[in-house]
């Protein structure tokens, strides 16, 4: 009767294979989680961005707003006989400017560009401030119907402005937040300027808060 021989090494090779396909299996799965970790962080800085261009769009809002305000407070003025005409042709020549200086929601992360909007909106509040404080002198035109629906229409404009732009810092900083804590910075470094910082509204120099609107 003769006895089978095992073949050196045989037994060996389907450990080897289960091996190999386990330790494949575990590369699989890990490069799972990890596509679905930055998958989570991608759609996170998105819900956030979102949210920032949300609020952008509310700003945008209430100034255009106050801009289309300007013509029938223009209007109304210019009916005073004695009224300074310098007082209202500069509120005149901030709303154009305003009109010639925009800024889209994809452009929030642009310093420059922002600054100059924030400076063409902030030169327009405080003309039609400088213009409302000379009203003071001509109480026959503050008196007036249509300047006191202006007065209500203006003072609660410039409350929407500072409540939007509120709004708007907050979201600004809860994206710009999560787009820098770790390791979250690393995914919105990867996509570039789709996730970069965003900008904030700053209070004029030596102003704490939006102009006054006093009637």
């Amino acid at each position: 009767m003769t006895n089978a021989t095992a073949t050196p090494g045989a037994s060996a090779l389907p450990k080897r294979k289960y091996g190999l396909v386990g330790c494949l299996g575990l590369l699989v799965l890990g490069a799972i989680i990890v596509g679905l970790w930055i998958a989570g962080q991608y759609n996170s800085l998105v819900k956030l961005d979102q949210g920032v261009r949300s609020a952008w769009a509310q700003v945008e809002n209430v100034y255009q707003r106050r801009a289309d305000l300007v013509p029938n407070l223009v209007e109304t003025v210019k009916g005073a006989a004695e009224f300074e005409r310098s007082t209202f042709t500069a509120v005149t020549e901030a709303r154009a400017r305003v009109g010639q200086v925009s800024i889209d929601a994809g452009r929030l992360s642009d310093a420059e560009a922002f600054a100059q909007f924030q400076q063409a909106q902030d030169q327009l509040g405080s003309a039609i401030s400088r213009l409302l404080v000379a009203v003071e002198n001509y109480p026959d035109l503050k008196a007036t119907q249509n300047f006191r629906d202006l007065q209500v229409q203006l003072e609660g404009t410039e409350n929407r402005i500072t409540t939007e732009r509120q709004r708007y810092n907050e979201s600004a900083q809860a994206f710009n937040t999560k787009r820098m804590s770790f390791p979250t910075v690393f995914i919105a470094g990867f996509f570039g300027a789709r996730f970069a910082e965003k900008q904030y509204f700053k209070a004029q120099s030596g102003v704490e808060t939006a102009p006054p609107v006093k009637f």
